[in-house]
């Protein structure tokens, strides 16, 4: 036998003996992991290892459509060490958990309108904003007229389970003035309201096509001389490229019509007329990609971020397909939004930095 096959013999032998150690011992290593990982996570505090300034996350990018690697809509947007979530889709609070951004340090929630998709991961922000924080006080909840309702309806939901979070853990750790979430409505008289003042931070709503979805609205975000904007679901607005004249970053939605008409066809020719019918309608009052970069290139906006995704892209070869012609109709950089990322604006500066937290 040659040297050659000795040392191959050899690191085969160390190859088949360390599996067969691991296996034996797959327990035990798997606990160690689980509970070096655990120690890892539950010190991670990402919210106060930012600086000042005025930074927005991504916790939701998803659409009603099934995406594994997206949540429903769901923004978390700091100022300093202020921190409000805006709109709270389906596995929303789950993904600001996983970027370590604990919403029991969540100063508020902003709606934009009252859509399943933007309200339906309520109850676990307001019961994590509780349990995590051991609040004293529910979660403040803006939104424009109606809000009241959405909130009064989470909170009789959960009622219930209130109650046996406090038998089980006892008033110190879930105080029961702390449970659930209390309206903050606003008035829209007219194409924009300060919805808040507080600590530097100046937040304007502002109105935006959603028809026949009423109200609905856009937001605002203006912190140590840096700005952002959301634009909520709407169609292409020009009261948002006005509201929004020189924002640092445009988080806008983002529907692709020719992709969406395909799903439109082949849901049709497999007879669900339902599935169309809805495929057809959704397009009438959502933007494109392309119609998204020409209003950040009208407002000024130093970077567009797409958001709030139709159809569902499960892949970042579909991303090509989805901007089409974007690009030529704006001067400043396009990101198509995906859960984690973070893009923070530091105060007395003009840079955008960006990260990712999952």
């Amino acid at each position: 036998m040659t040297w050659l096959k000795r040392i191959g013999l050899a690191a085969l032998t160390l190859v088949l003996v360390g599996g067969m150690a691991a296996y034996a011992f797959q327990a035990r290593i798997g606990m160690w992991l689980f509970e070096r990982g655990t120690a890892q996570r539950m010190g991670v505090d990402n919210l106060a290892a930012l600086g000042d300034g005025l930074h927005i996350g991504l916790c939701g990018t998803g659409s009603p459509m099934p995406n594994l690697d997206r949540a429903g809509p769901c923004n978390v947007v700091i100022a300093g060490k202020q921190m409000f979530v805006v709109d709270i889709g389906e596995g929303g609070a789950e993904t600001l958990n996983v970027m370590g951004l604990s919403p029991g340090q969540a100063d508020g929630l902003l709606l934009t309108h009252f859509h399943s998709d933007h309200i339906d991961g309520f109850g676990p922000l307001m019961l994590f904003h509780w349990t995590r924080g051991s609040s004293t006080a529910p979660l403040p909840v803006y939104g424009p007229a109606g809000v009241e309702a959405i909130v009064a309806g989470f909170n009789a939901a959960y009622a219930t389970d209130n109650t046996y979070r406090i038998a089980h853990h006892g008033t110190a750790v879930v105080p029961p003035s702390g449970a659930g979430g209390v309206a903050r409505p606003f008035e829209m008289a007219g194409p924009t309201a300060v919805v808040l003042e507080r600590g530097g931070l100046k937040i304007t709503a502002f109105t935006v096509n959603h028809d026949p979805i009423k109200p609905s609205v856009g937001y605002r975000f203006d912190y140590e001389g840096r700005s952002l904007c959301i634009s909520g679901d709407t169609k292409k607005s020009s009261n948002l490229e006005a509201v929004c004249k020189d924002v640092d970053i445009l988080v806008h939605e983002a529907l692709n019509p020719g992709l969406v008409q395909k799903m439109e066809a082949a849901a049709g020719a497999d007879g669900q007329t339902g599935a169309a019918k809805i495929m057809h309608d959704i397009q009438d009052y959502h933007t494109s990609p392309e119609e998204a970069a020409e209003s950040a290139e009208t407002a000024g906006a130093g970077m567009l971020v797409l958001s709030h995704l139709v159809p569902p892209l499960p892949s970042r070869w579909l991303y090509a397909a989805f901007l089409g012609d974007a690009a030529s109709r704006f001067s400043g950089p396009i990101v198509v939004g995906e859960d984690g990322m973070m893009f923070s604006l530091p105060a007395g500066s003009k840079t955008i930095d960006r990260s990712r937290l999952i």
